[in-house]
């Protein structure tokens, strides 16, 4: 088994994009879901309630963060310093300390998405440890854990029985991992990839529910029947939640020094 794809997301649920390496820390990949959307009443927002989230794309830089439109308007934010105004935001049951990026961003995207919107970025007073029994183990404004991986043939699976494929976007994993039977990694408990700076290991959090997000266009938020309809014939669970996807939590020593590459070799436990 190996790494046969890697993912990033500067802003949750902004469009990301793919790259040949992951550096990791003790919140999961760097720069990965350190930004947010939130409302006027300090609730995080995602493209269940914005579909217009889909068409911005998010990219880090040297400063901060780049973030442009589908027509090719872009606004470059600077990374909130230690001036910058706290917030006390709301993501799902947790409220977290955050730092505001400012009127500019919250100006441009409130235009871009035609309702009032701030952005708001992780600072080092951040803190959202996991539900116990993993409190010791951290997590930034992604929904559960810090990364999220699916198995390569998961997905064919699911595309066999789709009339149309759908692409890994809709899924939106920091990791795929192929060389493994379809739906492996529901079973599995703790991975390991050895990169060039020796192994990493990754513990399995649970199995990721899928909510509304799969069943829209990952590039214009349109919402379509498919993949969720077929899901839920054959991958719902007891609970009545559909499955796709195992979340998981980087094993770290702090500081540490360790990058996921395209074509590491993966073990499981």
């Amino acid at each position: 088994m190996y790494v046969s794809a890697l993912y990033h997301y500067p802003v949750k649920s902004l469009q990301g994009h793919s790259c040949d390496a992951l550096a990791l820390d003790r919140f999961g990949a760097v720069g990965d879901r350190r930004w947010m959307l939130v409302d006027e009443d300090n609730q995080f927002v995602t493209q269940r309630r914005l579909r217009a989230m889909a068409r911005l794309i998010a990219s880090n830089t040297a400063n901060g963060l780049r973030i442009e439109n589908d027509a090719g308007e872009q606004i470059e934010v600077p990374h909130p310093g230690d001036s910058a105004a706290l917030r006390e935001v709301a993501i799902w049951h947790d409220t977290v300390t955050a730092r505001d990026a400012g009127e500019d961003a919250a100006a441009w995207l409130s235009e871009q998405l035609h309702t009032p919107v701030r952005l708001v970025a992780m600072g080092a007073e951040f803190r959202r440890p996991l539900a116990a029994p993993r409190e010791r183990l951290q997590v930034g404004f992604a929904d559960g854990a810090p990364l999220l991986l699916i198995g390569q043939a998961s997905l064919d699976d699911l595309n066999g029985r789709l009339e149309t494929p759908v692409s890994m976007l809709r899924f939106r994993p920091n990791l795929v991992i192929d060389g493994a039977a379809p739906f492996a990694e529901d079973h599995w408990r703790l991975i390991r990839i050895h990169t060039a700076a020796g192994a990493v290991e990754l513990e399995c959090t649970h199995a990721c529910a899928r909510c509304a997000i799969p069943g829209l266009d990952p590039l214009t938020g349109a919402v379509t029947k498919e993949p969720l309809r077929t899901l839920a014939r054959y991958r719902r669970g007891d609970d009545g939640q559909v499955y796709f996807g195992q979340n998981l939590a980087p094993r770290l020593s702090d500081p540490c020094d360790i990058t996921i590459n395209l074509g590491d070799r993966v073990e499981i436990e």
